[in-house]
């Protein structure tokens, strides 16, 4: 289920939402208005895979398949990320 961002022209508000088919409709929760929405461009968030930068976990840190962040505690029980 993506999530796309929109431009609602009538009342100039930028919001995002989560689109679930293609038969779902968005509508600006400012003004109600689902004819006038012009979808935007935007980047899609990615993480840091040099290690810098970024104090949390990076997508090199994660673990290829299981459970677990990679942090100490994982399977044990405990979530060393808390």
């Amino acid at each position: 289920m993506p999530l796309y961002e929109y431009h609602c022209q009538p009342c100039d508000h930028d919001f995002e939402t989560l689109v679930r088919s293609s038969s779902d409709l968005p509508r600006c929760p400012k003004c109600g208005e689902s004819d006038h929405l012009q979808k935007q461009f935007s980047v899609p968030a990615s993480a840091r895979v040099d290690g810098g930068g970024s104090s949390g976990p990076s997508a090199a840190s994660l673990p290829m398949m299981g459970g677990g962040c990679g942090m100490g505690g994982c399977g044990g029980g405990m979530c060393g990320m808390e």
